[in-house]
């Protein structure tokens, strides 16, 4: 048990505040820089269908493509998924807290569903409730010789210092490049994964294929996904709107495979919706789907800002697909008519960070806004803003359309840092006022962060009366910090 603060010499007090300012100004170490790293990428093709990566697991009618997501509001139920390609097998997943004991059960659905000529095996769905925090489960899913098991870790609870890990992830795709980033984000020690959208690139492919890459792409992120929650943001790339194939439904694939606890946060969309987890609040929009004013997308976003309680969970955090500021090339100014709409909204609920895909190379922003904007005065370009956001585009996870190189030149003000590799991100919230931030380039292995930063809450650090926790408390925590990082 650490000591109280009072009981250290001074010297130790300055130099845990010294590292702390040490660890800020890494929020600027890296100002209006574009790097000049050239990554020697692997071909930017999938990889082959007959890879071990895609292997069916052995045993008839066997659980694949397993992945959970988070299944209510406040972190105490999870969603299990998981498609049997035979006959419609029971929905049910046994769960306890001792390997090989299930003590417990839960009964699911399944369904299928067709894609031209392409029949999706059975997908299963089933939620687990009543989860007593910060616990370990074990379950299995499948009959006979042909289960199979499975393990995950539920959040603490749901309060102003806990700690929590979030990896972040976009546009991952199958490719080589794609099983680099996977390989390195399990080494990062990330709890969940923050995913922005552009799951598996099947719409690349025609007819049959679209359907047979989705069951690949299930299988490839098992690993992972069936071991902790991914939170699901849907990007461009999960639309299929193909008429010539006579596929008119939007996110039909999707939809079918990926569910999301929507219903818990009042949300009438899968595609948007809100979850609490440990000491954040994170809010899922959906980039493709109508935003405007009084669209049910914006009236719920409106209500869901009202539900926030920072004293609860200081984190807020945004997760969408089209970023809103960026200085590539690629889909350059495409989050424009987002960035009308809410970013009013985001500066005025001091939202944390907002993190986006779509653009397949790195990018951090300092906290900037430009809502004085319209079409009417001068006032057009982005300026700083203590309260805005800071936005992070993430969208590097390694698909077959390759990195986007081109970035615009000046680089804007607003723009901190970027760079056209692969990498996934992370989030570390050590308490209510301060969060570490990395980005991780794939060539560099696990302990090199390309990008990295002390994220200051945007709740808990910048008011006065906030801040006066107990001074034992606060103080001791930071020493615990830096002494653990």
């Amino acid at each position: 048990m650490i000591g109280t603060v009072n009981s250290r010499p001074s010297w130790f007090v300055q130099v845990i505040f010294a590292a702390i300012t040490f660890l800020s100004y890494g929020a600027r170490v890296y100002g209006g820089i574009t790097s000049t790293f050239v990554r020697s990428e692997w071909p930017s093709v999938d990889i082959p269908l007959d890879n071990e990566v895609f292997a069916v697991p052995k045993g008839h009618n066997a659980p694949q493509q397993v992945h959970i997501t988070q299944g209510d509001y406040d972190g105490k139920a999870v969603i299990v998924s998981w498609v049997t390609t035979d006959t419609p097998v029971l929905s049910v997943v046994h769960f306890g807290t001792s390997p090989g004991r299930y003590t417990l059960s839960a009964k699911g659905t399944a369904t299928n569903y067709t894609f031209h000529n392409y029949k999706s095996g059975y997908v299963h769905h089933c939620l687990l409730e009543g989860l007593k925090y910060d616990t370990k489960y074990y379950y299995k899913i499948g009959e006979g010789d042909s289960s199979r098991e499975f393990s995950f870790q539920t959040p603490p609870k749901i309060g102003p210092d806990a700690p929590y890990k979030f990896g972040i992830i976009g546009d991952l795709g199958q490719t080589y490049n794609s099983l680099s980033t996977l390989e390195h984000y399990m080494h990062s020690g990330a709890q969940a994964v923050l995913f922005v959208g552009d799951l598996s690139y099947a719409d690349r492919y025609q007819y049959n294929d679209v359907g047979l890459r989705w069951d690949t792409w299930g299988r490839f992120i098992e690993k992972i996904a069936a071991y902790q929650p991914w939170l699901w943001a849907a990007g461009n790339h999960e639309i299929e709107y193909m008429p010539y194939m006579g596929e008119v439904i939007p996110f039909k694939s999707y939809l079918y495979r990926y569910a999301t606890p929507y219903l818990a946060s009042k949300s009438t969309s899968p595609l948007w919706y809100a979850v609490r987890r440990a000491s954040a609040h994170i809010i899922v929009l959906s980039s493709y789907s109508p935003f405007v004013k009084y669209t049910p997308q914006w009236m719920w976003l409106r209500e869901e800002l009202k539900r926030v309680d920072r004293e609860k969970t200081p984190w807020l955090i945004v997760l969408m697909h089209v970023p809103i500021y960026n200085s590539n090339d690629a889909h350059f100014m495409e989050g424009e008519s987002m960035r009308s709409v809410f970013e009013r909204w985001f500066v005025r609920n001091k939202v944390d960070v907002i993190f986006a895909g779509h653009v397949h190379a790195y990018e951090r922003s300092y906290r900037i806004s430009n809502i004085h904007y319209n079409v009417s005065t001068g006032d057009r370009y982005p300026i700083p803003d203590e309260s805005a956001p800071v936005y992070i585009t993430v969208g590097d996870g390694g698909n077959q359309e390759g990195l986007a190189g081109r970035f615009r030149d000046p680089q804007p003000d607003y723009s901190a840092f970027r760079e056209a590799s692969y990498g996934h991100s992370t989030l570390e919230i050590k308490n209510r006022t301060h969060a570490l931030y990395h980005w991780n380039r794939n060539d560099d292995g696990r302990k090199v962060a390309t990008d990295s930063f002390v994220l200051q809450n945007q709740y808990w650090a910048t008011n006065g009366r906030r801040r006066r926790l107990k001074k034992n408390h606060y103080l001791t925590s930071l020493v615990g910090q830096i002494a653990t990082y």
